[in-house]
């Protein structure tokens, strides 16, 4: 195996915890409510207090890459991750998991920016197509197999052994960060965190905007919709994660419909249909009852898979269109930022949207309301969607998006 595969390796293993953890803890959200006596609002500190960890981390990683080389601050962001997954199974309180819940994330959000820049140094621009597909597997197999796998252990086990089935995997990426990666440091002359300039380049703001209002919206109704699944449709822990799957099934066509359609149409149609398509899923998520058949909430995962992987691919194919090559690095750490943050305001607004609304209203109106503007929220991007100028969009030089 040649060194490039093997950092690539390090990488794609990296990426893979941190998402299993985004998405593996919520499926044991109602377990959790009743061995720590916590309110879904409360609970929702559990997936917001790992992506605050992750958040936080991004700006300071190219500082630390350049006072430590990648590969001591990729296996001390292991161990961290480690120790805090070990702590995060123990602990005793609804309070100590969210502690430990953001050192792991602190751990978490260094591997994905170090390992991305590790790794895509070590291909030539036209090579990286490749490697992006391996990427988007990655992102697919996560979310698909990490909800299912996490309501079998807590129906056969318990809702700790969440924290303690990525641990083998992180052992793993340990052992051959360690054994793989060499020593490297590049002393860089810049200093600073983020570059916001930048956001005043039309395509990589409006596509920012979209993660914030689509994908984040999903991680939101993803983990307030878990409690309403389990609790109010009385759907099994298993049966929940399993809805995962079909919503992998629809964002993998949804990926492969814009690396074709993309240069021949541009985003603007791409956007529209996919934010449609989401809002249309959370609201047939709303009737989903205990006398539903089972297809109600798998369709409503694969509209929901379908549009917001059809928005997030689009925005990431847009994002960097027209940002100048030595600009690269600061657009990509504004925009890994901006991803994170996407997350933590989609699962904060919608707890405490659901958590203000249980307090005015009737319970199964405060969750329908819930997902009403969530859906609302959704279609934010059609507002500013129109104001793209398509055609400049395709004649834009296709660069590489690292």
């Amino acid at each position: 195996m040649t060194y490039r595969s093997r950092v690539a390796l390090v990488y794609l293993l990296g990426f893979f915890l941190d998402l299993i953890n985004m998405f593996i803890a919520s499926v044991a959200f109602p377990a959790m409510a009743l061995a720590l006596n916590a309110t879904p609002s409360s609970l929702a500190w559990v997936s917001n207090g790992y992506i605050a960890g992750l958040t936080l981390v991004i700006p300071f990683s190219a500082l630390l890459t350049r006072r430590f080389g990648p590969k001591r601050v990729i296996l001390f962001s292991l161990f961290l991750f480690s120790t805090a997954s070990m702590a995060a199974g123990c602990a005793s309180s609804l309070e100590s998991l969210i502690v430990w819940r953001v050192l792991q994330g602190l751990g978490g959000g260094l591997l994905i920016p170090v390992g991305q820049a590790m790794t895509w140094q070590q291909y030539r621009p036209h090579e990286r197509a490749g490697l992006s597909s391996a990427v988007m597997l990655v992102a697919l197999l996560a979310p698909a197999c990490s909800p299912a796998i996490g309501g079998w252990l807590v129906q056969a086990l318990s809702w700790r052994w969440i924290f303690f089935a990525t641990l083998p995997v992180a052992l793993l990426t340990f052992v051959l960060a360690t054994v793989w990666l060499r020593n490297d440091k590049s002393p860089m002359a810049a200093t600073r965190l983020i570059h916001l300039p930048l956001l005043t380049d039309p395509l990589l703001r409006f596509s920012m905007l979209v993660y914030v209002c689509v994908p984040g919206m999903f991680i939101g109704v993803n983990v307030i919709g878990m409690f309403y699944l389990q609790r109010v449709a009385e759907l099994t822990p298993a049966m929940t994660g399993l809805l995962m799957l079909p919503w992998s099934l629809a964002s993998c066509v949804a990926i492969a419909a814009t690396g074709r359609y993309f240069n021949r149409i541009g985003p603007r149609p791409l956007i529209i249909t996919g934010c449609l398509l989401q809002a249309v899923g959370i609201v047939l998520l709303m009737s989903v009852d205990p006398t539903s058949p089972i297809m109600l909430p798998v369709g409503a995962f694969l509209l929901m898979g379908a549009g917001g992987s059809l928005c997030s691919s689009t925005a990431q194919s847009s994002a960097f269109l027209s940002i100048a090559h030595d600009d690269m690095p600061d657009a990509s750490a504004l925009w890994n930022l901006n991803r994170q943050l996407s997350f933590f305001i989609g699962a904060l607004l919608l707890a405490e949207i659901l958590s203000v609304s249980q307090r005015v209203m009737p319970t199964i109106a405060a969750w329908h309301w819930t997902f009403a503007l969530a859906a609302g929220i959704t279609l934010i991007p059609l507002l500013f969607v129109f104001r793209l100028r398509n055609p400049q969009v395709l004649s834009q030089p296709q660069q590489e998006n690292p």
